[in-house]
Order: structure tokens, then sequence, then C-alpha cells
């Protein structure tokens, strides 16, 4: 073929990909289509065979609905369409003008369809025929047992020459995997079809409607009259309408193959299309609607059927693998250092687990090589790759279509099944699979599915068995494999998790450990300053000279960096042990009332210095449940902070209220407030960001708020700027 019509062919394969299949404008002749809206009952558009077929003489669209049916029969659609929904209105028996039809309904796009088959003679069997076969699909106990009950039964129930099962493959194409035939057809069994024969379009229409039916492929199409909506100008969407016009090329397709009459039932697997049953017939057949209904039933069920048998089969290879899938979990939950060290130690059960004949564990900068496996610089080109995929597992039989540096190596790795934890190092875990040299067999070349005649698209003529050499291709990871890896994958990612969280203990333990001696350590040396300062100071009370106070001074200085090192200690160790989840208090009964008067003798002085007033209010009576130092310790925290960042002659109220069991104790200010950016965060660790605080540790809010929910309390904070803030927190009541 040149290049040019190449080209050629491309623009008319995508020209038949963009085919307008929703909108034909046109019917097949087996029945009738009126549209309508149910606003008015007004037909807005008729096929062009309806006035004859329905026997409505002088009916046009445009006219009620009552004028192509009668009275009577439009009574009836109308009672029908109010008393139930569409699905159990199908069929809707009617009959009007001498003749019996079946009704199918349908709203579609704001208008009503409603198609008209004239009834054939009725099969007195079907019903136990039916339940017949949807009592052996249900006792299937293989899917290959499964797909022969359903091709036979479909075939004796129809009588249509050729039933087969159709199934779509990853890559679009599909094979037959199941067939039924008269003795004199050629058998399609095992044979696979190009994916261009079924056009994605077609596949979405056979995913949203069960059954197609064509009675004769050779039909003239009947148009729709007028061809476009008259409500707004546009084609009518057909898709869910039974009637609807197929693609001439497919029609061309069909009988191409020998066959003038067709139906296709879609089978679907987690609305996904998963396959067809395909029927065909070398004569004109038409089926009528209540057999056809049956068929569908039968897809329906099979489609159930395929998925229930599907996973039991994956369960049971699960299974299969349970105990090496064991070891290995085992081993890595075990091992010392990284957990993949524990897939290491155990090769064979690495390999085994996958049927593999290769396997590879990297490490960050380590790669360790099991079995037959690319050079250890292809294998760390490949677990980059592997790294950068977006699923969990990655799964392919023929590696180098989708990693085409993977070329260099079929006869290693052609397959590929994979995956890697969410780590900061490098890391994969990757089984190898060869190549396997072998063939397919096509129903056709499908090189040639497609042809240009007289500058038009044309199918394939020859559907006769094609065979075409395969290579770089692995056998295929069964579903039981890829759930072994998936296992493997989330075992190995809960025992990194643990060894995390271990670590992560350990290193917090390390830390309080470190806490708890330093702060052990420093007491005696600070508490040895301390006395050494007062002493000195004592010696030099009398001394009034120059050189006296100015070593007064330095001792005072070094006193309060004594002292505030101390307060740091403190609240390390009070820090270390919230964070732990071992702070420990021991609340007992406390008299707010006394509580309060204590608190304000010792902080007033601080609130006199700076002209603040100070007022603690509480109901009399109040008792709550607390540990006194350490609520001391709250209180004198926020309240020292008030007073911290009040400006003078400010006011500081501390206000005690009953709020069901618990008691609610407030801290008002009224200083500068904190900014709205920083609210948030006062309870963080070492917030110090306000100005005026440079001493601060930044400790205080957040071991507050640890005390007061060691106590089972909440603590909030709200501010303002410009007017104030207020700390509320909740202690239960005694």
């Amino acid at each position: 073929m040149t290049i040019a019509n190449e080209h050629k062919l491309e623009a008319l394969l995508q020209t038949c990909a963009d085919e307008p299949i929703r909108i034909p404008g046109a019917i097949q002749p087996h029945g009738a289509l009126l549209t309508v809206d149910e606003s008015s009952w007004i037909v807005q558009q008729a096929s062009a065979n309806a006035q004859a077929l329905l026997g409505a003489d002088g009916a046009a669209a445009g006219q009620p609905l009552a004028r192509w049916l009668g009275e009577e029969a439009f009574a009836c659609v109308r009672q029908a369409l109010a008393s139930g929904s569409l699905e159990d209105l199908d069929p809707l028996s009617l009959t009007f003008a001498g003749r019996a039809f079946d009704g199918l309904l349908h709203r579609h796009d704001g208008l009503l369809f409603l198609e008209l088959e004239a009834v054939q003679e009725a099969d007195g069997t079907l019903d136990r025929h039916l339940t017949r076969t949807l009592r052996r699909l249900q006792t299937a106990r293989s899917l290959a047992e499964l797909y022969e009950i359903s091709v036979n039964e479909i075939r004796a129930l129809t009588g249509y020459d050729r039933v087969l099962i159709y199934r779509f493959e990853e890559e679009g194409h599909g094979q037959v995997i199941a067939e039924s035939a008269t003795p004199d057809l050629d058998a399609y069994q095992g044979l696979f079809f190009p994916a261009s024969d079924i056009p994605q379009q077609a596949r979405e229409l056979y995913r949203l409607n069960w059954l197609r039916i064509i009675p004769d492929a050779t039909y003239v199409p009947v148009p729709m009259l007028p061809a476009l909506r008259p409500d707004n100008g546009q084609p009518l969407d057909m898709s869910f309408a039974v009637l609807r016009s197929v693609s001439p090329i497919h029609c061309q397709y069909i009988r191409n193959m020998g066959v003038r009459s067709s139906m296709s039932i879609s089978l679907l697997k987690d609305d996904r299309l998963w396959g067809l049953i395909s029927c065909g017939n070398r004569q004109p057949l038409r089926v009528p609607h209540r057999l056809r209904a049956a068929c569908q039933t039968i897809g329906q069920v099979l489609s159930m059927q395929i998925s229930a048998l599907e996973e039991v089969q994956a369960q049971r290879q699960r299974e299969a693998k349970g105990s090496l899938l064991k070891s290995v979990a085992q081993a890595m939950g075990e091992v010392e250092g990284d957990v993949y060290q524990g897939l290491i130690d155990h090769a064979q059960d690495l390999l085994a687990l996958a049927d593999a004949e290769g396997a590879a564990v990297l490490i960050e900068d380590q790669l360790h090589l099991i079995g037959q496996c690319p050079t250890a610089e292809q294998v760390k080109a490949l677990g980059q790759w592997v790294q950068a995929q977006p699923g969990p597992v990655i799964e392919t039989a023929n590696l180098s279509r989708e990693f085409p540096a993977a070329a260099d190596y079929p006869g290693i790795a052609s397959g590929l099944l994979a995956f890697s934890l969410p780590k900061p190092v490098e890391n994969a875990v990757m089984w190898f699979r060869p190549e396997v040299k072998g063939s397919v067999k096509w129903s056709g070349n499908p090189d040639a599915s497609k042809r240009v005649v007289a500058n038009r698209l044309q199918p394939r003529e020859s559907f006769e068995a094609w065979k075409q050499e395969v290579d770089a291709t692995a056998r295929a990871w069964s579903v039981g494999e890829v759930y072994a890896v998936s296992d493997l994958r989330r075992s190995a990612l809960e025992a990194d998790l643990a060894r995390q969280v271990l670590r992560e203990k350990d290193a917090v333990r390390a830390r309080d450990e470190l806490v708890a001696v330093v702060s052990h350590d420093l007491r005696s040396p600070l508490t040895a300053i301390v006395m050494q300062c007062g002493m000195m100071q004592r010696v030099i009370a009398a001394d009034v000279s120059p050189s006296s106070k100015r070593l007064n001074s330095a001792i005072d200085t070094l006193q309060r960096a004594t002292a505030r090192m101390t307060n740091l200690l403190e609240d390390l160790l009070d820090t270390s042990k919230i964070e732990a989840g071992r702070y420990s208090i021991s609340p007992q009964p406390v008299d707010l009332t006394q509580f309060f008067e204590d608190a304000w003798s010792l902080l007033a002085p601080m609130a006199v210095n700076k002209f603040i007033e100070l007022s603690f209010t509480s109901e009399p009576g109040l008792r709550i449940m607390a540990d006194t130092e350490r609520m001391f310790q709250v209180v004198s925290n926020l309240v020292g902070n008030a007073i911290k960042f009040t400006p003078k002659e400010g006011r500081i109220s501390v206000v005690a209220t009953v709020q069901g069991e618990f008691v609610e104790i407030r801290i008002n200010d009224s200083g500068a407030g904190i900014a709205p950016d920083q609210l948030p965060h006062v309870f963080e660790r070492y917030w110090r960001i306000r100005e005026g605080n440079p001493s601060g540790t930044g400790l205080g809010l957040y071991i507050s708020q640890g005390i007061v929910k060691a106590h089972g309390g909440e603590l909030v904070a709200s501010s303002e700027v410009g007017v104030g803030s207020e700390f509320r927190f909740t202690v239960p009541v005694a």
C-alpha cells in the first residue's frame, strides 16, 4: 500500500469512528417508531412506514398520538405510563386497526419513544425453556461449562445457525471463546477479531443497550419524518431505540460473513463491556420481542455468573499461593533491616509466588537479581520506570510495548509483574517472564480489516483463519498471581510501616530519656549556683562601693538566668511526657474559691506593677476535681501571659461558671489581641511570635493544653485585635 493510500485509509477509518450511529435518521423496517411530547401528546416525528404499518391513514407528524393509535389504544398507553415504570411495561400489548402490537417505550432527551412491532405467534413453551436455561446456568461449575450452556440454549431457543461468545481483550480485539453452530459452517472457536471490527462508539452503545437485532441485513432504512426534531431542529438521538438503523458498513460486514440476520446480547462486568453473545443466521430471521427478552435475561444472568465464577477461580488461585505468601510475609516481618531483605532470603519462594523465571529486588543502591534477569543496569532503569507508574501493581505480558527499552531483552523479560513501596528511597520488586514465540489465529488478516473502494471504506470480505506469528509477548499473568503479588505488597507495606512506627517510638523514648537525664543532672549544679549566688549577696550586702554594686547586679542576672534555665528544664520534661502520652495527674476535690484566693495573692503583685485591675470570680461553694499544683500551673500561665501582654491600666478577669458536668474558667484581658493568622497556632510548641515575648520558651500554652486534656477538659482561645483575648478551659465538677 502506498503512503498516499495509507493516509486515505487512516482518514476514512477516522470518519468511520466518527460516524453518527446514534443519529441515523432512520429505523429498520420490521417496526414503526413514534416520538411524542408528553406535555401535549403530540407526535413529533414518525417513521415513514408508520402510517401503513399501523393502519393510520391520514395521520402525520404534528398530530395527537390518539390520531395514530385510536382513542382506546391511546388511553391504554396513558394509563400504563401513569401506573408503573417503563421497565415494567415492556412490552405493552396494544390492539388497533385489527392487529396486535408489542409497544416498547422509553424516554430520552425530553421525548417519549414508542416503538411498535406486530406480534408474532407466541411460543407457549418459552417460559419453561427459559426457566430450564437459567437453572442450568446457575449450576455451572466452571466458566467453560457456563459458556457452552449459554450458546447451546440460545441457539435452541432462537433457531440461529450460529451462536458464539466473543470476549474483549485488554488490547481491544476480541476472541471467540465458545460457539454452537450447524455442522456446515466454518468454525470460529478460538479465533481473534481485530478491534477495528467494532469501533469505540459502537462498543459504547453495546454497553448502554443489552440487546441489538438486525432481522435482515439487506433492509432498506426507513427515514424519520420530518428528518429533524421540530422542537429544536436537531437530529433525533436514537441511542436507546431498538429499531435504530445501523451503519451500512456493519450491514455489509455481516453480509460478507455470509449472514443475513444477526442479534447481539451484551455481557457486562462492573459496568464495562466484557463481551458479546453474537447470533447469526444465513437467512432473514425475525425474533419476536418476548423471545428477545428471554435471551436478554440469559445475557444478564450470564454476566453475573461470569463475574461470580471468575471471582471463585481467582480465589482458588489466590488460596493456592497462601502458604507461600504466608512464609514470605512472615520473613519480611521478622528479618532485621529492610523488609525486602526477607524476600531476598526466600528467593525460591519469591519466584514461585508469581511462577516467574526471574526476579529482582531493588533497595536504594543495592540490587539483588534472582534467576533469569536482564543486566543490573537494565533492571535499574526498569525500576525507575516502575516507580513512576501510578498503579500499586504493574502487570504486562508485552513489556516492550509500554517500556521500549525492554525490546533489548525480550527473551528474558517480555512479561513484567512489579510493585514498589512509598518510601523515600528507590525500591521495587520485579518478576520476569521470557517471550513465548507462537502464533495467533485471526478471523482474516487483521491488517486488511478495512479496505477502500471508490473512495469509500468497505469492511473486509475474508474471514478465513489467518495465522500471525507473535514475539516479545510472554505468558500472561493469572488473576491469582496478580492477587498474590498485591497481597505481598500489602504485607510489605504493613511490615515497613510497623518498622517506621517502632523506630519513631525508639527515637521518642531515647529523647525522653535524654531529657530526663539532662534535667536531673543539671538540677544539682543549678541549685548549687543559686545557693552560691545567695551566699555572695549576703557577703557583699554591707558593702556599698561601686564595685560591690556591679557585682550584686551580675549576681542578680545570674540568678534570673538560672531560674529561667530551671523553668525551661521543667517545661521540656512536661512536653516530653505530653508527647509520649505519659503525662499523669492526681486529681482530688478542690474548693475553687480558696484556689482563686491563693492564685490572686501570688499573681496580684505582677498586675499591680502595671496598674492592671485583676479579678477572680466564682460561684460560692463550687468544687472541681483537679490536681492543684498542675491546675495552678495552667492558671498562672494564662493569667501571667495576660498580664504580660496587657498594657498598663488594663483589665483582666477570671470567671468560673458551671456548664453541665464541667466548670468553665474564662480568662479575659483588654490587651492588643492576637492576629487571626496566628490564633490557630497559639497552642503549638514554641509559639512565641508576639512582640514583647523574647524570653518565653513558647511551651507554656502547649503544656497548659496538655494539662487540661489530662483532666478531661478542653482549652481554647479567641481574640479580636485591638479589643483583647479570651482563653477558656473546662475541668470536671467535683
